[in-house]
């Protein structure tokens, strides 16, 4: 019996059920206890999988690589210079060639058509390793790290705050609304989701029970929350809107402050990393010689509580990028879900 996940492409989370979702988290865990145990689990065995990279990256490509050799397969690395989409070669063309040399394909970069076509066209899994649209193997680690915490999903709250207009925030309401999760995206109306987002994580909450909020008013979107959710203020490429973004975000700062005004003590913090909560980086000290803040997106004491989770939260990449390699490429046995 085949597995339900195999041959399939890990693009957008929408493309997944509830349960396939969960059941990628749940396969995660497994695969964390297994490292932690050190019991080996070499499900891709003579594998060989590409990982495009058009867009840099610490988290993602680390977690692909590591997943990748505990599985027994190779990685190979093609940076933005190695690969030719559209400039010498078409992206059909070079999927082609990719599909009949590599057995899966990582993806990193701007356009969410790109994964989609090597999808298409190589014959082979590809995997979304973040897009401007969307950032699903980044969901499979944050719901893993917030079923850690709280030991189930349905009905926890999150709010997140920042700019609701990047893949993160569209992931996180389309995902939570799939899984029960309530979403509340609080963010300045100018960098609040489309209404077509909106549209798509409505139809999924209205089939699993989320309650989504979008909102511009701080306290009543953190009010009672059990996570609050932030990421940097201008993402890859968009560094010369920071002026305009500190102005309009920084309301939206995740400080002491506003964790206590979530009237929670249970509360926790996530972060998708990297973080601008000191000056310990030469983008942090260019931009406080020209602003003057030392902390953007969350403050640095935030950053440093016991109820902040950022680093079991990127730890969990490395996890559930293993599990959505495995269960699409590894023969696993799942059950029909």
């Amino acid at each position: 019996m085949s597995s339900h996940f195999q041959g399939k492409s890990f693009l957008k989370e929408i493309d997944f059920s509830k349960k396939e979702l969960e059941t990628l988290i749940d396969l995660a865990a497994h695969f964390k206890y297994l490292k932690q145990k050190n019991i080996p689990h070499q499900y891709l065995q003579g594998k060989n999988i590409a990982l495009l990279f058009e867009k840099t990256s610490t988290r993602t490509r680390s977690s692909f690589t590591v997943a990748a050799n505990d599985l027994g397969a190779h990685a190979e690395f093609l940076g933005k210079n190695d690969i030719q989409f559209g400039k010498k070669e078409s992206l059909e063309d070079t999927a082609k060639v990719f599909g009949r040399m590599y057995d899966g394909i990582e993806y990193r970069g701007f356009s969410q058509e790109t994964v989609e076509g090597l999808a298409k066209y190589s014959g082979v899994p590809v995997w979304n390793g973040l897009t401007d649209d969307w950032h699903p193997t980044q969901m499979l680690a944050d719901f893993l790290t917030i079923k850690e915490q709280f030991n189930h999903l349905e009905g926890i709250t999150l709010a997140y705050l920042g700019d609701g207009r990047n893949n993160v925030a569209n992931s996180l309401l389309v995902t939570g609304a799939i899984l029960g999760v309530n979403i509340h995206i609080v963010a300045p109306k100018s960098l609040q989701p489309t209404s077509e987002i909106q549209a798509l994580a409505q139809k999924k909450a209205d089939e699993s029970g989320a309650e989504l909020l979008i909102t511009d008013n701080v306290a009543q979107g953190v009010a009672g929350v059990d996570v609050l959710y932030t990421d940097v203020w201008a993402s890859m490429g968009e560094e010369e809107t920071f002026e305009e973004r500190i102005k309009l975000l920084t309301p939206y700062q995740i400080n002491a402050a506003l964790v206590a005004s979530t009237h929670n003590d249970q509360v926790i913090v996530l972060h998708d990393l990297p973080a601008f909560h000191d000056l310990k980086t030469t983008m942090a000290q260019e931009i406080y010689q020209q602003f003057g803040i030392q902390e953007m997106e969350i403050t640095d004491d935030v950053f440093h509580a016991p109820y902040a989770h950022q680093f079991e939260q990127a730890e969990n990449r490395l996890h559930t990028i293993k599990a959505v390699m495995a269960a699409t490429l590894g023969h696993m046995f799942i059950p029909e879900i």
